[in-house]
Order: C-alpha cells, then sequence, then structure tokens
C-alpha cells in the first residue's frame, strides 16, 4: 500500500496533517512548471482558500490532489496515502476519501436529484437500506428535502450546487475539494453555497475552495493561500484576496 510514513527521508509528517506538499514541482511537455516547488500542509478541520490569477497554479493543485495528474518532483501526502507511489488500482479507493464540488455541477441530467445524489452510494456498494437512510438525511442538511424526485433543469443553480454538495458528502469523506463552487451562480446563492461549506466544516471535513470570489474571501477571513505563477507568495489565517499589481 502507498501509505505514507510517519518517518521518511525528507519531510516527516504529523498525525494532525490530512495534505502535505512537499517541495512539489509539476511540469507539462510545454516546458514551463505549473507548480514549482510548492510545499503545503493542511490539518484536519481546516477551512482553506486557495486564490491566484489564471495560470498561478490553482487548476494544476487541484488535479494533483485529485490524482489526475502525479508531481514531476516533489511528494504529496493525503490522508496517509503517498499520491507519487499510489498504483493506478489503488487510485479509486483513494479518491472515496475525497468529496469534489466543481463550478458546472456534473450533475446526471435524466436522473432525479435522489438518484444523483444516491449514485455516489452505489459506487461504493453501500446496500439499498441505508442509502434510503442516508439520502434523506443529507439532502435535508443541504436544504433540498423537498426537491428529491426533481430533474437538474427544474432546479435554480443554486439548488443544483446543492446537489452536487450533497453527492459529494454522502459517504461522510475527510476531505471536501471545491474548484470555483460558486463561479456560475449569483451573489446570493454564492453566499448560501459559502455558508453551507462553512457548516459542514465546522461538522468536522476539512475543506478547500478554489475561488476567484474576491468579496466571499475577504468577508470569510479564513485562512487564504495565494497562488502566483506556480508558487506559493502569501499564506495568511484569516487572510483577504490579495490585489496584484
Amino acid at each position: 500500500m502507498a501509505f505514507a510514513s510517519k518517518k521518511k527521508k525528507g519531510r516527516s509528517i504529523a498525525d494532525d496533517e490530512l495534505i502535505v506538499l512537499d517541495k512539489v514541482t509539476k511540469t507539462y511537455q510545454t516546458g514551463a512548471p505549473a507548480l514549482n516547488g510548492v510545499s503545503l500542509s493542511v490539518k484536519k478541520g481546516e477551512f482553506v482558500f486557495i486564490v491566484g490569477d489564471s495560470g498561478s497554479g490553482k487548476s494544476t493543485l487541484i488535479k494533483l490532489l485529485l490524482r489526475e495528474l502525479v508531481p514531476t518532483e516533489g511528494d504529496i501526502y493525503v490522508n496517509g496515502y503517498n499520491l507519487s507511489k499510489l498504483k493506478h488500482r489503488q487510485v479509486p479507493k483513494y479518491r472515496r476519501n475525497l468529496g469534489v464540488v466543481f463550478q458546472d455541477f456534473r450533475l446526471l441530467k435524466d436522473r432525479n436529484v435522489y438518484e444523483n445524489v444516491a449514485f455516489a452510494q452505489r459506487i461504493v456498494q453501500t446496500p439499498n437500506r441505508l442509502i434510503k437512510r442516508n439520502v434523506p438525511a443529507i439532502l435535508s442538511i443541504v436544504g433540498l428535502a423537498g426537491k428529491y424526485k426533481a430533474k437538474p433543469k427544474q432546479l435554480s443553480g443554486g439548488e443544483q450546487q446543492r446537489v452536487a454538495l450533497a453527492r459529494a458528502l454522502i459517504n461522510k469523506p475527510p476531505i471536501l475539494l471545491c474548484d470555483e463552487p460558486t463561479g456560475n451562480l449569483d451573489p446570493k446563492n454564492s453566499w448560501e453555497i459559502m455558508k453551507l461549506l462553512e457548516q459542514i466544516n465546522k461538522r468536522g471535513t476539512t475543506v478547500l475552495v478554489v475561488t476567484h470570489n474576491r468579496e466571499i474571501v475577504n468577508e470569510m477571513q479564513k485562512r487564504v493561500v495565494t497562488m502566483k505563477k506556480g508558487v506559493i507568495v502569501s499564506d495568511e489565517e484569516k487572510g483577504g484576496y490579495i490585489d496584484e499589481n
């Protein structure tokens, strides 16, 4: 198994560290590194914003955490897994530790709300009797208890993102990755989604949010990691969105 050792050559991993990037570089075939020697630690229960302009490396960081990419150099440890040494057949099991929410919702358009959320449980072969209990419970948490029969096209953008959030959380992952979760939403729905993420974080889930929404970042006063041209230029507790000149 590709589990991280607590003592290894180089970086040691503390018990409360859920995500660790140790001098990670990712270079594409074009030559320029998308990430260049990035080191980052996220502890259990943290809420972290990842911000930066287009081309700063945010998307590459998310893809590395999802194990869609592997680093050119350095090591990545997530929830006990060393992603650099993870075998292809181990990736699906690893991803069960992650809830993922994207900007474009990615719902199954031909299935109703209940089935969209239940789908995540069927993938991990949850017994049907538990699915019947778990889906209504998570839909209640995201405020969609009365919408379980609706198809995605019958929902607003904010409601569709709530379904995506419920699907990401149904298997109780320790980590929630959100890639521009408010990118397609109006300000009111954006704030509602962020308040939900804050509630989920208070329940113990570690939350990472990639966003361009400076108003939300500045208002929420969470930890803010700012990236520019493949490196971390700022990492501030109760931070804000840094204007680059």
